[in-house]
């Protein structure tokens, strides 16, 4: 389980947690054990954002400067994307700009009853960054994500329910993560791996990619155990003829 853990500012971001983020997940990433990944935050908030004087720092440098600095940042929780593992966010309290993020980085997404999801960057004037552009529009939809962008909106976890944000709003959000975690655990893990790479392909747009891969990643998945003894046991219960009825 990966925990933000900065409670005295509501797990906001910094360099030092940038920093512990990128290690963390690279560690994951290395782990050939690992089944899935858990994201949640300590304390009353998943993350409140960034901490704007520790990540933006002195404003007066140059763009391209800023922007550096800023990819840098970008790269450290968008590790979590990367990874060929399913993750599970589990939300409690804010998930807020980079937080919001980090949340949506993730393949699946649980809040609690009190979780709130903010897009507010152009309430102090900022552009949205770090993925959240796309996060959206992928969630949301194009005119969605847009309304919510330009107002700065914020949802609540019943409306991130409704809009398609969130797959599931529960009381104890870790719990139900865990318990997605264990189902996971108990799939092949190159199953595992292939059913989220062809969601994200999926995701992405034209059908030929996905079906291309879908035919690889099935025909490697029927070497299994698991699917020579179902077709030992379709044998066995004996061939149905054209007219429904079970022959031997």
């Amino acid at each position: 389980m990966l925990t933000l853990s900065n409670p005295a500012k509501r797990n906001a971001l910094d360099p030092a947690m940038c920093a512990a983020l990128a290690t963390s997940i690279a560690a994951v990433a290395n782990d050939r054990e690992a089944r899935s990944l858990i994201v949640t935050g300590e304390g009353d908030a998943f993350c409140a954002g960034a901490d704007l004087p520790a990540m933006f720092g002195d404003l007066d440098r140059p763009v391209p400067e800023i922007r550096a600095s800023l990819r840098e940042a970008y790269a450290s929780f968008l590790g979590i994307r990367a990874l060929s593992i399913p993750v599970i966010a589990a939300v409690t309290g804010p998930a807020i700009g980079a937080g919001l993020n980090i949340a949506l980085s993730c393949d699946l997404v649980v809040a609690s009853p009190t979780a709130t999801f903010g897009a507010t960057f152009a309430r102090i004037g900022l552009h949205p960054g770090g993925g959240a552009t796309a996060f959206l529009v992928e969630s949301l939809g194009r005119q969605r994500a847009t309304r919510l962008l330009l107002e700065g909106g914020t949802l609540s976890a019943q409306d991130a329910l409704s809009w398609g944000l969130v797959e599931s709003v529960t009381e104890d959000p870790l719990r139900e993560a865990r318990a997605l975690a264990a189902k996971v655990a108990l799939l092949e893990p190159e199953l595992a791996r292939n059913i989220k790479e062809a969601v994200r392909l999926a995701a992405q747009g034209p059908l030929e990619p996905v079906v291309s891969f879908e035919s690889w990643a099935q025909a490697a998945s029927a070497k299994g155990e698991r699917v020579a003894a179902a077709v030992a046991k379709f044998r066995k219960r004996g061939a149905v003829s054209t007219d429904g009825r079970e022959r031997t």
